[in-house]
């Protein structure tokens, strides 16, 4: 008999998480496992990269409440989850004042949208030999699916993460595992929330670069005329949290210092896409720095790119960057705290400090020195980066 599984997420967008879930789920044993996806709205660009084996189960309209507008909820004739969203958002608007919490209060108020919806949602009606929540927060599967051992994925670096530490705790402590994608983030959650160190688990993003050069063999790419300009690539979501005001500033500088010849595109969508716009236009940068939006494939563009650079002020483990180690490009990152263990600074690409002057002095050492961008190429090219065992880790816990 093939073992049961159940993974959930809110959608198939495209972001890092979605991404890193599309690489397991390609990765998986599906001779001995089925797999059963519950995805609470049936939206993005990533549906049609969901692998033939994988069951996706119905939508419930009831799901679909979480990432939608408020209005859209009421028109939808969502009376009663609006009427819940409305209440988190002043909530946590007025938990944000009291903390003064840099990032606004839209972490809290997503924790108490979910803590309070999950009251009026149906259970799901099949059990299951494991349950994986791959994407915070992690209420739905703790509260609302059977299982005989359930997962909750960690994907971030808790040290930075602006959330209701409390709320969090009640939910994480109903699972029997938690999936760590570092050894630094295991280390900023468990400083946060040391009784549940005993039920953390190292478990790396899966990569399949057979996947991810297969991807990046189709027909996009970066324009021709651009074969005389040095093009650098950014992939992730249009947010603060992924410094690209850092990364503008930046491009200033180094056209400031006569190195005009450098193309800066950005792959991702987002709420920061105004200021952003906005940062662009007010630094003359318009030609330069190119703000690409939302693309399902990013490989083309990183295969056709001369840099590739993550100016991020935090992340969990990016899931771009291995992707731009499989496709052999010099890699630049800032010095966030989990930097360390995304990147051999000096071997697989350059960890630079976490600044305006720190990303532009890097970009410059990596243009002017040839033989420093290749031997970083050449040290990446030696690994294969496939790391599929890590799924053994995950059959375990199943038994």
């Amino acid at each position: 008999m093939k073992k049961s599984i159940l993974i959930s997420v809110y959608n198939m967008e495209i972001g890092g998480i979605e991404r890193s879930l599309i690489n397991m789920l390609e990765s998986i044993d599906y001779s001995s496992y089925t797999v059963d996806l519950l995805i609470f709205n049936h939206t993005g660009d990533f549906m049609n990269l969901i692998p033939c084996q994988v069951n996706i189960l119905p939508q419930n309209n009831k799901y679909t409440v979480f990432r939608k507008s408020i209005i859209q909820c009421l028109k939808e004739g969502h009376f009663l989850s609006a009427l819940i969203r409305v209440l988190s958002k002043y909530i946590a608007i007025f938990k944000g004042i009291s903390r003064k919490l840099e990032e606004g209060s839209g972490y809290i108020q997503m924790q108490l949208t979910m803590k309070y919806l999950t009251y009026i949602l149906p259970k799901q009606s099949k059990k299951y030999d494991l349950s994986v929540s791959y994407a915070w927060p992690h209420n739905i599967l703790a509260e609302k699916v059977e299982a005989k051992k359930k997962v909750a994925w960690i994907h971030t670096d808790y040290s930075k993460l602006e959330i209701d530490n409390k709320l969090d705790f009640l939910i994480w402590d109903k699972f029997d595992y938690i999936a760590s994608i570092s050894d630094e983030c295991t280390k900023s959650f468990v400083e946060k929330y040391p009784t549940l160190k005993s039920k953390v688990v190292l478990i790396e993003n899966i990569t399949s670069p057979n996947f991810i050069r297969k991807m990046a063999n189709d027909t996009v790419s970066l324009p021709k005329e651009n074969e005389n300009f040095f093009n650098i690539l950014s992939v992730g979501r249009l947010s603060y949290v992924k410094g690209y005001d850092l990364a503008i500033h930046a491009l200033r500088r180094l056209h400031d210092k006569g190195l005009t010849n450098i193309k800066w595109y950005v792959i991702g969508y987002g709420g920061y896409e105004k200021e952003l716009q906005e940062l662009i236009e007010h630094n003359d940068l318009n030609e330069s720095f190119i703000l690409l939006g939302k693309k399902t494939n990013p490989y083309p563009y990183m295969k056709a790119c001369d840099l590739y650079v993550q100016p991020s002020r935090y992340e969990g483990k990016a899931v771009t960057v291995t992707e731009a180690k499989i496709l052999g490009k010099p890699i630049i990152i800032t010095n966030y705290p989990t930097a360390k263990s995304q990147l051999k600074d000096g071997n697989e690409g350059i960890i630079c400090d976490l600044s305006v002057e720190g990303i532009a002095a890097a970009i410059e050492r990596i243009m002017k020195n040839q033989e420093l961008s290749l031997r970083l190429v050449n040290n990446i090219k030696e690994f294969d980066y496939s790391n599929v065992d890590e799924l053994k880790k995950l059959y375990k816990i199943i038994g």
